[in-house]
Protein backbone atom coordinates (compact mmCIF):
# COMPACT_ATOMS: atom_id res chain seq x y z
CA UNK A 1 0.00 0.00 0.00
CA UNK A 2 1.31 3.33 -1.00
CA UNK A 3 1.90 6.04 1.54
CA UNK A 4 -0.93 7.75 0.28
CA UNK A 5 -3.16 5.40 0.57
CA UNK A 6 -1.60 4.87 4.41
CA UNK A 7 -2.44 8.16 5.47
CA UNK A 8 -6.08 7.85 4.12
CA UNK A 9 -6.71 4.80 5.87
CA UNK A 10 -5.63 6.32 9.13
CA UNK A 11 -7.33 9.55 8.68
CA UNK A 12 -10.24 9.08 11.65
CA UNK A 13 -12.19 12.38 9.49
CA UNK A 14 -12.13 10.18 6.23
CA UNK A 15 -13.07 7.03 7.97
CA UNK A 16 -16.67 8.35 9.22
CA UNK A 17 -17.35 10.99 5.96
CA UNK A 18 -15.90 9.70 2.66
CA UNK A 19 -18.11 6.67 2.68
CA UNK A 20 -21.44 8.63 2.96
CA UNK A 21 -20.10 11.33 0.35
CA UNK A 22 -19.09 8.78 -2.22
CA UNK A 23 -22.65 7.54 -1.53
CA UNK A 24 -24.43 10.80 -2.04
CA UNK A 25 -21.96 11.51 -4.96
CA UNK A 26 -23.89 8.45 -7.30
CA UNK A 27 -27.51 9.66 -6.42
CA UNK A 28 -27.47 12.10 -9.60
CA UNK A 29 -25.72 9.70 -12.15
CA UNK A 30 -29.55 8.14 -12.23
CA UNK A 31 -30.47 11.37 -14.12
CA UNK A 32 -27.40 11.53 -15.89
CA UNK A 33 -27.43 8.41 -17.61
CA UNK A 34 -31.06 7.61 -17.96
CA UNK A 35 -32.84 8.29 -21.36
CA UNK A 36 -36.10 8.34 -21.54
CA UNK A 37 -36.84 5.38 -24.01
CA UNK A 38 -38.25 2.01 -22.86
CA UNK A 39 -37.20 0.53 -26.51
CA UNK A 40 -33.69 1.01 -25.47
CA UNK A 41 -32.26 -1.39 -23.72
CA UNK A 42 -33.00 -1.59 -19.84
CA UNK A 43 -29.20 -0.52 -18.79
CA UNK A 44 -29.80 2.82 -20.85
CA UNK A 45 -33.43 3.39 -19.64
CA UNK A 46 -33.28 2.19 -15.94
CA UNK A 47 -29.64 2.93 -14.91
CA UNK A 48 -30.41 2.58 -11.27
CA UNK A 49 -30.36 -1.16 -12.40
CA UNK A 50 -26.51 -0.90 -12.33
CA UNK A 51 -25.62 2.00 -11.06
CA UNK A 52 -27.38 0.81 -7.44
CA UNK A 53 -25.51 -1.77 -7.49
CA UNK A 54 -22.21 -0.03 -8.23
CA UNK A 55 -22.45 2.42 -5.64
CA UNK A 56 -23.45 -0.48 -2.83
CA UNK A 57 -20.25 -2.18 -3.78
CA UNK A 58 -17.88 0.63 -3.89
CA UNK A 59 -19.44 1.79 -0.54
CA UNK A 60 -19.31 -1.63 1.14
CA UNK A 61 -15.34 -1.72 0.19
CA UNK A 62 -14.94 1.74 1.61
CA UNK A 63 -16.03 0.72 5.04
CA UNK A 64 -13.83 -2.42 5.16
CA UNK A 65 -10.95 -0.47 4.25
CA UNK A 66 -12.09 1.99 6.93
CA UNK A 67 -13.53 -0.38 9.22
CA UNK A 68 -10.96 0.02 12.04
CA UNK A 69 -12.11 3.16 13.15
CA UNK A 70 -16.26 2.31 13.77
CA UNK A 71 -16.99 2.38 17.38
CA UNK A 72 -19.13 -0.73 17.21
CA UNK A 73 -19.07 -1.61 20.79
CA UNK A 74 -20.05 -1.45 23.60
CA UNK A 75 -23.34 -3.41 22.39
CA UNK A 76 -26.17 -2.74 24.42
CA UNK A 77 -29.72 -1.78 23.96
CA UNK A 78 -30.71 -4.05 21.02
CA UNK A 79 -34.04 -4.60 22.14
CA UNK A 80 -35.01 -0.98 22.08
CA UNK A 81 -33.51 -0.61 18.94
CA UNK A 82 -35.62 -3.01 17.27
CA UNK A 83 -38.88 -1.39 18.69
CA UNK A 84 -37.63 1.83 18.14
CA UNK A 85 -36.77 0.79 14.39
CA UNK A 86 -40.04 -0.50 13.49
CA UNK A 87 -42.15 2.10 15.43
CA UNK A 88 -39.98 4.64 12.79
CA UNK A 89 -40.62 2.82 10.17
CA UNK A 90 -44.53 2.62 10.98
CA UNK A 91 -44.22 6.34 11.27
CA UNK A 92 -42.72 7.14 8.13
CA UNK A 93 -45.10 4.94 6.00
CA UNK A 94 -48.21 6.38 7.45
CA UNK A 95 -48.90 9.32 5.12
CA UNK A 96 -48.54 7.28 1.90
CA UNK A 97 -50.41 4.06 4.11
CA UNK A 98 -53.60 6.45 4.79
CA UNK A 99 -53.30 8.04 1.11
CA UNK A 100 -53.72 4.85 -0.89
CA UNK A 101 -56.19 3.45 1.97
CA UNK A 102 -58.57 6.27 2.74
CA UNK A 103 -57.59 8.83 -0.16
CA UNK A 104 -56.25 11.55 2.34
CA UNK A 105 -54.18 13.88 0.55
CA UNK A 106 -53.27 13.79 -2.73
CA UNK A 107 -51.90 16.11 -5.45
CA UNK A 108 -54.35 19.24 -4.62
CA UNK A 109 -54.21 18.66 -0.91
CA UNK A 110 -51.83 20.40 1.39
CA UNK A 111 -50.81 17.27 3.22
CA UNK A 112 -49.06 16.10 -0.04
CA UNK A 113 -46.16 18.02 1.89
CA UNK A 114 -46.55 15.48 4.68
CA UNK A 115 -46.32 12.81 2.30
CA UNK A 116 -49.42 11.79 1.78
CA UNK A 117 -49.63 11.15 -1.83
CA UNK A 118 -49.28 8.43 -4.43
CA UNK A 119 -45.87 6.62 -4.22
CA UNK A 120 -45.64 4.42 -6.80
CA UNK A 121 -43.22 5.13 -9.68
CA UNK A 122 -39.93 4.38 -8.43
CA UNK A 123 -37.02 1.56 -8.37
CA UNK A 124 -38.35 -1.21 -9.79
CA UNK A 125 -36.08 -4.00 -9.04
CA UNK A 126 -38.44 -6.77 -10.95
CA UNK A 127 -37.79 -5.38 -14.43
CA UNK A 128 -34.92 -7.64 -15.13
CA UNK A 129 -37.11 -10.72 -14.59
CA UNK A 130 -39.32 -10.02 -16.98
CA UNK A 131 -38.36 -12.74 -19.62
CA UNK A 132 -37.48 -16.41 -19.45
CA UNK A 133 -34.27 -16.29 -17.07
CA UNK A 134 -35.39 -14.28 -13.88
CA UNK A 135 -31.73 -14.22 -12.40
CA UNK A 136 -30.88 -11.28 -13.60
CA UNK A 137 -33.82 -9.83 -11.01
CA UNK A 138 -32.95 -11.72 -8.30
CA UNK A 139 -29.48 -10.13 -8.39
CA UNK A 140 -30.51 -6.61 -9.02
CA UNK A 141 -33.27 -7.27 -5.71
CA UNK A 142 -30.54 -9.33 -3.29
CA UNK A 143 -28.61 -6.05 -4.13
CA UNK A 144 -30.76 -3.97 -3.46
CA UNK A 145 -31.42 -5.28 0.22
CA UNK A 146 -27.66 -5.16 0.64
CA UNK A 147 -27.94 -2.11 0.13
CA UNK A 148 -31.21 -1.22 1.95
CA UNK A 149 -30.06 -3.09 4.80
CA UNK A 150 -26.36 -3.24 5.62
CA UNK A 151 -24.28 -0.31 3.70
CA UNK A 152 -27.42 2.47 4.18
CA UNK A 153 -27.76 1.95 8.19
CA UNK A 154 -23.93 1.67 8.53
CA UNK A 155 -22.78 4.82 5.64
CA UNK A 156 -25.64 6.63 7.15
CA UNK A 157 -25.46 6.40 11.19
CA UNK A 158 -21.56 6.29 11.15
CA UNK A 159 -21.98 9.85 9.20
CA UNK A 160 -25.01 11.09 11.08
CA UNK A 161 -25.12 9.95 14.54
CA UNK A 162 -21.26 8.93 14.48
CA UNK A 163 -19.60 11.65 13.21
CA UNK A 164 -21.74 15.21 12.97
CA UNK A 165 -23.44 14.76 15.83
CA UNK A 166 -20.21 14.78 17.73
CA UNK A 167 -18.69 17.21 15.14
CA UNK A 168 -21.09 19.29 15.89
CA UNK A 169 -20.79 19.89 20.29
CA UNK A 170 -18.68 23.13 20.08
CA UNK A 171 -17.11 22.38 23.60
CA UNK A 172 -15.26 19.57 22.41
CA UNK A 173 -11.40 20.24 21.08
CA UNK A 174 -11.48 17.24 18.85
CA UNK A 175 -14.85 15.22 17.96
CA UNK A 176 -13.14 11.86 18.33
CA UNK A 177 -12.44 12.64 21.86
CA UNK A 178 -16.14 12.68 22.55
CA UNK A 179 -17.79 9.19 22.77
CA UNK A 180 -20.54 8.23 20.34
CA UNK A 181 -24.08 9.55 21.94
CA UNK A 182 -22.30 12.50 23.58
CA UNK A 183 -25.51 15.12 23.97
CA UNK A 184 -25.81 18.91 23.45
CA UNK A 185 -29.46 20.33 21.88
CA UNK A 186 -27.68 22.55 19.17
CA UNK A 187 -25.83 18.87 18.30
CA UNK A 188 -28.88 16.61 18.35
CA UNK A 189 -31.21 19.28 16.65
CA UNK A 190 -28.97 20.05 13.75
CA UNK A 191 -28.43 16.74 12.87
CA UNK A 192 -31.96 16.19 12.96
CA UNK A 193 -32.86 18.59 10.74
CA UNK A 194 -29.88 17.75 8.37
CA UNK A 195 -31.22 14.34 8.35
CA UNK A 196 -34.47 15.54 7.35
CA UNK A 197 -33.25 17.87 4.67
CA UNK A 198 -31.08 15.08 3.52
CA UNK A 199 -34.73 13.21 2.59
CA UNK A 200 -36.35 15.84 0.99
CA UNK A 201 -39.63 15.70 -0.26
CA UNK A 202 -42.48 13.66 0.73
CA UNK A 203 -40.69 12.03 3.21
CA UNK A 204 -39.06 15.21 5.10
CA UNK A 205 -41.52 15.71 7.62
CA UNK A 206 -41.55 11.97 8.28
CA UNK A 207 -37.63 11.98 8.02
CA UNK A 208 -37.47 14.65 10.80
CA UNK A 209 -39.72 12.59 13.36
CA UNK A 210 -37.49 9.33 12.51
CA UNK A 211 -34.05 11.55 12.80
CA UNK A 212 -35.14 12.49 16.24
CA UNK A 213 -36.07 8.84 17.19
CA UNK A 214 -32.35 7.89 15.77
CA UNK A 215 -30.92 10.43 17.85
CA UNK A 216 -32.70 9.14 20.63
CA UNK A 217 -31.68 5.87 20.39
CA UNK A 218 -27.75 6.78 19.95
CA UNK A 219 -27.86 9.11 23.12
CA UNK A 220 -29.46 6.25 25.28
CA UNK A 221 -27.56 3.68 24.46
CA UNK A 222 -24.26 5.85 23.91
CA UNK A 223 -22.97 3.73 21.29
CA UNK A 224 -23.63 3.41 17.62
CA UNK A 225 -24.64 -0.35 16.62
CA UNK A 226 -28.06 0.28 18.46
CA UNK A 227 -28.76 3.10 15.79
CA UNK A 228 -27.36 0.98 13.01
CA UNK A 229 -29.65 -2.04 14.06
CA UNK A 230 -32.21 0.25 14.31
CA UNK A 231 -31.84 1.66 10.67
CA UNK A 232 -31.34 -1.65 9.58
CA UNK A 233 -34.14 -3.15 11.43
CA UNK A 234 -36.65 -0.29 9.52
CA UNK A 235 -35.06 -0.74 6.43
CA UNK A 236 -35.54 -3.86 6.06
CA UNK A 237 -39.28 -3.88 7.06
CA UNK A 238 -39.56 -0.95 4.59
CA UNK A 239 -38.46 -3.48 2.14
CA UNK A 240 -40.53 -6.48 2.45
CA UNK A 241 -43.74 -3.38 2.51
CA UNK A 242 -42.38 -2.20 -0.67
CA UNK A 243 -42.12 -5.77 -2.17
CA UNK A 244 -45.28 -6.81 -1.44
CA UNK A 245 -47.39 -3.21 -2.13
CA UNK A 246 -45.16 -2.18 -5.43
CA UNK A 247 -45.36 1.24 -4.12
CA UNK A 248 -41.23 1.49 -5.20
CA UNK A 249 -41.52 5.52 -4.74
CA UNK A 250 -40.72 4.68 -0.97
CA UNK A 251 -37.42 3.08 -1.27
Amino acid sequence: MSEYWRRARASKTAAFVAPFAVFLAFLPLVGVFRVENSELPWWRHSPEQWIYPVQTLLCLGLLIFWGRHYPFRPVRGLGFAVAIGLAGIAIWLAPVWCFEKFGLGGDESPLRWLGFRERRDGFDPTLLGHGPNPVGSWLVLGLRFLRLVVVVPLVEEIFWRGFLMRWLIESAKRWDELDVGAFAWKSFGLTTAFFALAHAGPDVAVALVYGALAGWVTVRTRGLTAVIVMHAVANFALGIFVMKTGWWGLW
